[in-house]
């Protein structure tokens, strides 16, 4: 690719999303601007913006490399990232947009009534946040080290800068709109390319089977993953959207609960159309980047057109797909600070808007240091157990503070600390054994499916131990949550 090309295109991304963050400044007024839009986003708006900050690195460039890798298996990565959101709206969007709160942390201590519990909720949503930014650090890395021939770690500062920027001016109302055009051309960027992939492939008869060993590997019955593996991971997947806190709080922008399904309908169809393409560079990637399955299978998105196309448009299709990877870091980057920013200014700084400016800061420059101590892995994978961790802590104080009326702080506290304790264990143990060059255990690399059982059981049990410290308002705010609200 020519580097020129790449230069512009990222370039152009990053004064989109600069002009529209001063826009979104002009009309961000009031605190309830900052932290949730002042619930006026309405449902494909909302929708839109989900999709944006929602399909990440691992979306936009892990899905593609691990079909390359790992072949029909990867399917459960775009399979279960689309069908979280049917959990989302089956048991969490609308009562959760009807509990009245900012941040998960607010909602945590409104049905707990316990400071103990918002505050470890709160640690744990500032350990997603990181956990998850960083991955989108490292992958801003890639981009910029193969398209510019920069060194990685520009990458990775440009995006924490640029995050900063659009955040503090605007905050949630301004990420809102950032977002939701960030999503319209993360699809188109990843969809025209491909389609003109395919047009030559029909048009000039060019071989589909000549994917050489990395294809063959697809075949192979010996290569699948164990039925463990994709059971744990479509657990991890399922149930940790329903505790994404950068996902979680966009459902307080809806105006009311008939809003935050409708929004999430949508969203189900706008996942399902952005994933149809990845799946399909990950098949091209096996018959033009064979060789990227050895090392390196996350950059097939950017370098397929280019592998196929010479000349010209080759390089403006490669600098479609550069822009759409640059916005799909600066998106879900946006929405986890935004939401972090949220829960650290009203834990630290009395939700004022100077502290969310002040959090919104620190939420960026603390995973950045993380992304420059570490290096990265596959995309989508590393992701996915970030998904785990979440499934395991978060997930079970929603869903059983929402449909329980038996939860107790101690009971949701036991629980969260198991999860993060167990979860968070089997990350460190996994990640040592790969630094000596040992090969983990499944069940260490796929833990939910005894991490998530684990932390909803000792949620349960805590919790029927002294059912006398259930919250003695619990009948009146599930009678909320669960009250249809008059459509505005």
């Amino acid at each position: 690719m020519n580097p020129a090309t790449g230069y512009a295109a990222l370039a152009a991304v990053t004064a989109v999303t600069l002009l529209i963050g001063v826009y979104g400044l002009r009309i961000s007024r009031t605190t309830g601007d900052f932290y949730v839009a002042s619930r006026t986003v309405r449902p494909w708006w909302n929708a839109s913006a989900i999709g944006g900050e929602y399909l990440s690195a691992a979306s936009f460039l892990g899905v593609a490399g691990l079909i390359l890798v790992s072949g029909v298996d990867a399917l459960w990565f775009p399979i279960g990232y689309t069908a979280g959101y049917l959990m989302l709206l089956l048991f969490v969007a609308a009562p959760l947009r009807r509990s009245g709160a900012y941040t998960v942390p607010d909602f945590a201590q409104a049905r707990l009534e316990s400071i103990a519990v918002r505050r470890i909720t709160s640690l744990l949503v500032i350990a997603v946040g990181w956990l998850y930014i960083v991955p989108q650090l490292h992958g801003a890395a890639l981009t910029i080290r193969i398209t510019t021939g920069l060194p990685g770690w520009v990458g990775s500062v440009a995006v924490a800068v640029i995050v900063c920027l659009s955040v503090v001016t605007g905050g949630m109302r301004s990420i809102t709109f950032v977002q939701a055009f960030q999503y319209w051309l993360k699809l188109a960027a990843i969809a025209v390319p491909v389609l003109f992939v395919l047009f030559r492939l029909s048009s000039e008869g060019l071989p589909w089977t000549n994917g050489g060993a990395a294809f063959e590997a697809a075949l192979n019955p010996e290569t699948h993953a164990s039925l463990y593996r994709n059971i744990s991971l479509s657990i991890a997947l399922l149930c940790g959207t329903l505790g994404l806190p950068h996902v979680l709080v966009r459902f307080y922008t809806n105006p009311d609960g008939v809003s935050a399904r409708r929004t999430t309908l949508i969203v189900l169809g706008l996942l399902s159309l952005f994933y149809v393409f990845p799946i399909i560079y990950g098949v091209l990637g096996r018959i033009y980047t064979p060789e990227l399955a050895a090392g390196g299978a996350d950059s097939t998105v950017l370098l397929l057109p280019g592998r196929v196309f010479d000349g010209a448009l080759g390089d403006l299709l490669s600098a479609l797909v550069t822009a759409g990877a640059f916005a799909a870091f600066l998106s879900t980057t946006s929405g986890l600070v935004v939401s972090l920013a949220g829960v650290v200014s009203q834990e630290f700084f009395r939700g004022s808007v100077s502290g969310f400016r002040l959090s919104a800061v620190l939420a960026a420059a603390v995973p950045l240091g993380l992304a420059a101590l570490t290096s990265s892995q596959a995309l989508a994978g590393s992701v996915g157990m970030v998904f785990a961790f979440t499934a395991s802590t978060l997930c079970p104080l929603l869903v059983l503070g929402i449909w329980w009326r038996g939860l107790t702080a101690p009971g949701a506290v036991a629980g969260m600390v198991t999860g993060a304790a167990l979860c968070g264990g089997a990350m460190v143990s996994g990640g040592l054994l790969s630094t000596m060059d040992r090969v983990s255990p499944v069940w260490l690399e796929q833990p939910a499916a005894w991490t998530v059982p684990a932390a909803f059981a000792v949620t349960v049990a805590v919790s029927r131990l002294r059912p006398d410290l259930a919250p003695s308002g619990a009948a009146k705010i599930l009678a909320r949550l669960h009250t249809p609200e008059p459509r505005r």
